[in-house]
Parts: structure tokens; sequence; C-alpha cells
């Protein structure tokens, strides 16, 4: 297979109106077919269902918030809305499902939550929101007056749900016990850091996060037997002479556990690290171009071969083929118009 779909979720500012899908060919090494999928408002983080039969996304809805829940035509790619759950408020930032389609969880920057709902597994619907935990505390940067959830999903063995908090400087273990999140461990990481996004090594062994207001990567030990981290090293995903204003995006790994791909906005790079898989710990290997303004997120596609970025305030997604022995990114791309793009995501393979 050569042709891969893929969906970006935007701000609905300007021209954009929502969810679009894009066409990945491999052979011919370019996107086509970019086109709006389904009309919402802020859709700002999208995930797909481990069977590609739905995607549920973040939704901002007037004065509410919420997620919503498509069911996709995986021949098309279209999507056709199934429900939403909206409260009073703003919207969540993150969204996340597990394995089973039964469980998705936000996290909310501004409320500063974390919530559990519950999803039908056949018909996909989202049918109630299960358990909501408010973070408490602050930090000392001027952006960490108050809790920031960023990050919410479920570790590889899905025995735990994970909240990373930039206003707080915390990772958070939760379990989920009788329908309800309850809070098992939580690791504090430097202070000022502002922690953004987690990714998890395949060998479950370790995990990566991806720091906003320091631009570093910290790598952790991750103890599959209660949900407990340990920090291993912090590595700057920018030069160290670079003084402008810089915030660290998104973190992913690749499935063979070798590289971790960091995005800095401001520096407009991504960067590139070499896993040590008997430490876990990270060397830099390169620091490629966003090719355009605000890299918020970038994704793989299903045979790792290429890597798909998103650069929200210049407009525009950027292909690059990726060296698998190497790491490295070569640019291919970069004039694939879509409006104020935040995340990016494939069908799985």
């Amino acid at each position: 297979m050569s042709k891969f779909i893929g969906y970006v979720g935007t701000y609905t500012k300007g021209d954009s109106k929502g969810i679009y899908s894009f066409t990945l060919d491999t052979d011919e090494q370019e996107i086509t077919d970019v086109k709006l999928a389904a009309e919402l408002g802020n859709p700002t983080y999208v995930t797909v269902s481990q069977d590609n039969r739905f995607l549920y996304s973040v939704v901002k809805d007037g004065e509410a918030g919420g997620v919503a829940a498509y069911s996709i035509d995986r021949q098309t790619g279209g999507l056709k809305l199934l429900n939403n759950d909206v409260t009073d408020g703003a919207s969540p930032c993150h969204v996340s499902v597990n394995e089973a389609n039964n469980q998705v969880v936000t996290g909310n920057y501004h409320k500063g939550t974390i919530e559990l709902y519950s999803v039908n597994s056949e018909t996909g619907s989202i049918e109630s929101s299960q358990s909501v935990v408010a973070h408490v505390g602050a930090g000392p940067h001027e952006r960490q007056e108050k809790p920031h959830t960023h990050f919410s999903g479920f570790t590889p063995d899905e025995k735990y749900v994970v909240a990373i908090d930039l206003g707080i400087d915390k990772l958070i273990t939760y379990e989920v016990k009788d329908g309800a999140l309850k809070e098992v461990n939580s690791l504090s990481v430097r202070p000022g850091s502002g922690p953004r996004h987690i990714a998890f090594h395949p060998n479950g062994k370790f995990a990566y996060i991806m720091t906003e207001i320091s631009n570093e990567v910290v790598a952790l030990a991750y103890d599959s037997s209660n949900g407990s981290f340990t920090e291993l090293q912090y590595i700057s995903t920018i030069p160290s002479d670079f003084t402008e204003n810089s915030q660290g995006s998104a973190i992913h790994i690749s499935k063979d556990g070798k590289f971790v791909y960091a995005g800095n906005r401001g520096h407009n790079s991504i960067a590139v690290f070499q896993v040590n898989e008997e430490t876990g710990e990270l060397t830099l290997v390169q620091m490629a171009s966003s090719e355009g303004d605000w890299p918020r997120d970038f994704v793989f596609d299903p045979s790792e071969k290429f890597i798909v970025g998103s650069n929200q305030e210049s407009s525009n997604l950027v292909l690059y083929a990726r060296n698998e022995q190497t790491g490295k990114l070569s640019f291919i791309e970069s004039d694939i118009t879509v409006p104020y793009p935040v995340c990016v995501k494939f069908l799985h393979q």
C-alpha cells in the first residue's frame, strides 16, 4: 500500500472550518487531496481508534467545550458526526482513546482538568462523562499561575492514565477504579520547565516528556508495576545560543524505539535524538528546519519512512523523508496549504 489517509486538527480562525483530510502517496512522495472532512469549532487535537472506525476530536461549541465522535469512511477518509459531549467553559486541548475503544480521556489546559468518558465500543458514540479531576497548584513561571493540563493518555499497557500538567510541572498517574480516575503516583519535574506532552518507548521501560517553557526533553524510567516515573536525563531541544522565544511542542518516538523527535515553535525546528536502548538516554543527531512558522505537531506515516509536520502560523504542512538507520529528516515539500494546522494523525495500518 502506498497511499495513506491523514487528518489535520486546526484552530478555526481565518479560513479554517474544522478537521481536514489529506492523502500521502509514498510512491510519488507527495501530499494530495487536502479537503474539509468535518466542520466544527477548534478541533485542535484528534485521535483515531485502533480499528480505524472512529475519530475523536476536542471541540469548542459556543461558550462550551468537550469531545466529538465521528465515524470514518475508510475508503474516502470522510467523517460523519456521531455525537458530542460538551460542558460550559473552555474546550480541552488533548484527547486519547484506549485500544478497546470504550474509554476516551481529555486534558483541559484552561480548566486544569483531566476527564474520562465512557464510549460505546460498537457504535463509537460518547456515552457519558465518568470522572473529572481538577489539578491544584502553581509554578514559578508567569504562565504557571494555575494548573494547565496539556496531555492526557493511556500507558502502553493501559493499566493507567497519565496527565501532563504544564502549570504545576507535574506528571500524574491515575488508575481507573469503578469508573473513576484515582491518583496513584506523581512526578514533579524541574520547576518552571512546563511539561507538555509525553511519548512512551515501545519497550515499556522508558518515556520522554517535552517541556514547553524550558525547551527540553526529559528522559524517564517507567515502572509499570505502580505507575511511577524516575528522571534519567534533561537534554535541550534548541541550540544553547538561541535566545529568542521558543516553546516546545510535540514529541514522538519511532516504533523501533531508536529515535525521538521533538518540535520547537519559535526556533521552528524538529530536533532528532538517538535513543540509547540500554540507558534510555538521548543524543542529538539533527535539528531539521520546520519549513514554516510555529511547528505545532508532526506525525510518522504508517511506514515510518516519512514524517508530516504542521506549521500553525504559516498554515502549511511539510513532508519529510525519514532515514530509518540514522533517524535524520530530508525535506521534500512544504507548499501544502491547511489553515492554522495543529494536530496531525494517520489512519493505522
